[in-house]
């Protein structure tokens, strides 16, 4: 009575899904399953309604037959709590087109016949004039036609300075305003524009991703169809050649040999790994979110890496402080730029302030302070007038750069820094060299992926020549500079073609398509939700040290899968024969099948037990 809310209700869709199985002839372990606990459990109500029919070596002391209900029970008890981890490995959904979604903004402000109105995005209209205000995003792409501006494009291009704008230059959408306002003319509007495009991508690569290659559904394709004949077999043997009654005797035996085969801790195998490894990489920081990510991530052969925040901090620091000549204070040249930059915003302006906080010096308050767009700042500290920012500022305010000063500007310029020059008046004082730092630990994870016989490839929207500089530190196998989120996701769909299996590392809006067309995504848990929400596989830490540990995290987990396969199947596979009846011309020994599905308990047993070993495993 008890067995019977458990196979009639609970576990009901194991044997639907069997019948599937057998009627389409895709045998996989719910045939085994559908086929010994229901053979099981037909056979106790036999025992129990009609016990007579059975030979006497199947009595119990009260002349009363050994029903297997609980075993039945227990066997698809089991299974559906295997069943149940598995569907918690893979049950998070992915929000990454919500993510995306919240960068369009829902309104904008139209301008038509010299008035403004607000307008839903959807209401825009390809040639239509849009007010674009401080701070805000842009709602769609488009280019400048009057005003002028500096606009944050790190969600498209992943790198963090603000782009100077100017009257015709290129506007996208899902990018934020800096502190100007300007006019934009619509051009591509709805699903024409960029951000749409990084959506419609996201979504295709997730929908395409192939579902994972279960190992145990592969082991039951062929264990399966063997069993079940062996079991036939048995009972033609039994039911010609054994003792009276022949048919029962063939009955029971074919029945402990279905139980015996009967797979419960197959159905655990896979999931009770994953769960266990999950953690143990957690403990790692590494979070993995799905068992198809663990599984595929043993078999990369290529990683792709974005460079900030990925390679790189993300954000601007200052290197270093240079001087014309070694008659200047570098302290003194230090504080002029510090006052002048406090007014600013920017981030380059901020990295310098924090830099001199560092060094001892605060801020002193300056007068008549002006943003020169695409140029730099000027202000008034005391009686002296300063200008920081780039050789056009310099001209601009009359500073003529010593030669041998600017050929060392331009050799760490090469070196894609970026570098800014300081002039009192009209002479040059110096210069701050500021560059998005290479972490620490990536020289030391390149290196570690190399071992492994992994090439490491770099895809940045930056310029040629820091990417080129930040390859050659690292000894990278290969990069290519200035590219947007379709070269990138192009770029791993043709590694793809040529027969690699890509794992891709960003942290960025702009690889959220390749993160998902990718074999294994990758973010880095100091990245946008976007990033991290595309990707398989999540770095805490931001440490790209993670991948070597991804990687060693996954091979433990798809061995410990293949140890759980032989435990699940050892028991199973040994206890056939004797099941089937082989010992009994020689000993006189049948197999109970309540010894079978003793067998079983220790397959569970020994599966659960070996999936625990990996909170212990070595991810160094």
């Amino acid at each position: 009575v008890l067995s019977l809310p458990v196979v009639f209700y609970a576990t009901w869709m194991f044997f639907e899904r069997a019948w599937r199985s057998i009627v389409t002839w895709h045998l996989n372990m719910f045939t085994l399953i559908g086929i010994g606990a229901g053979v099981a459990w037909l056979f106790s109500v036999v025992a129990l309604l009609f016990p007579g029919v059975f030979p006497h070596d199947f009595m119990t002391h009260e002349h009363t037959v050994y029903v297997y209900f609980e075993a039945a029970t227990v066997i698809l008890t089991l299974v559906l709590v295997g069943q149940v981890l598995e569907a918690r490995a893979h049950g998070k959904t992915n929000s990454a087109i919500k993510e995306l979604l919240k960068l369009a903004p829902s309104t904008a402000t139209r301008i038509k016949d010299d008035k403004e109105e607000v307008v839903h995005i959807g209401s825009i209209h390809p040639g239509d004039l849009l007010r674009i205000r401080p701070g805000e995003r842009i709602p769609v792409d488009g280019y400048i036609k009057e005003g002028e501006t500096s606009i944050d494009e790190s969600m498209i291009t992943g790198e963090p300075i603000p782009v100077s704008k100017r009257q015709g230059d290129k506007v996208t959408s899902g990018t934020i305003n800096g502190n100007r306002t300007f006019v934009m003319v619509a051009e591509r509007v709805g699903a024409q524009t960029l951000l749409s495009r990084i959506i419609e991508m996201v979504n295709a690569a997730s929908r395409s991703r192939a579902p994972i290659q279960n190992l145990a559904d592969k082991i039951s394709g062929y264990f399966v169809p063997i069993v079940v004949i062996i079991a036939l077999i048995t009972f033609i043997i039994w039911s010609i050649y054994g003792p009276a009654p022949s048919y029962v005797y063939a009955f029971v035996n074919a029945v402990a040999v279905l139980i015996i085969a009967c797979p419960c801790a197959l159905g655990l195998a896979t999931p009770m790994s994953v769960m266990v490894g999950v953690g143990r990489g957690a403990q790692a920081g590494v979070l993995i979110k799905n068992a198809e990510a663990l599984e595929r991530m043993a078999d990369i052969d290529v990683v792709i890496t974005d460079k900030t925040g990925t390679v790189t901090e993300g954000k601007p620091s200052v290197e270093k402080v240079l001087v014309v000549d070694s008659t200047r204070d570098e302290r003194d040249v230090l504080r002029k730029m510090v006052a002048v930059n406090s007014a600013s915003e920017h981030p380059l302006a901020q990295a310098t302030v924090r830099y001199g906080r560092e060094q001892g010096i605060e801020p002193e308050s300056i007068s008549g302070f002006e943003a020169v767009t695409g140029k730099g700042v000027t202000g008034r500290l005391g009686h002296s007038v300063l200008a920081l920012g780039n050789d056009k500022l310099m001209e601009q305010v009359g500073a003529s750069i010593p030669h041998t000063f600017r050929q060392q500007i331009q050799e760490e310029q090469r070196q894609g820094k970026t570098v800014s020059y300081l002039a009192e008046g009209n002479r040059v004082l110096g210069a701050v060299v500021i560059t998005d730092k290479i972490k620490p630990t990536s020289k030391m994870a390149v290196e570690t992926l190399h071992e492994a016989g992994i090439r490491v490839i770099m895809l940045t929207g930056d310029n040629p020549d820091t990417a080129r500089a930040v390859s050659e530190a690292l000894k990278l196998d290969g990069y290519k500079a200035q590219m947007l989120p379709d070269d990138k996701f192009n770029e791993v769909k043709r590694l793809q073609q040529e027969g690699h299996k890509v794992a891709m590392a960003g942290d960025g809006i702009n690889d959220a398509p390749a993160l998902a067309q990718a074999d294994i995504g990758i973010a880095m848990g100091t990245g946008t939700d976007v990033a991290i929400e595309s990707a398989g596989i999540t770095l805490v830490k931001g440490d790209l040290n993670g991948i070597a540990r991804a990687r060693q995290l996954s091979r433990s987990v798809m061995q410990n899968i293949r140890q759980n396969l032989f435990f699940a199947l050892g028991y199973n596979v040994l206890g056939i024969p004797i099941a089937a009846g082989v010992l009994y011309p020689a000993f006189g020994l049948l197999l109970s099948p309540m010894i079978a599905a003793l067998a079983m308990s220790f397959s569970s047993v020994s599966v659960i037990g070996n999936s625990l070993r990996l909170k212990n495993a070595s991810l160094a």
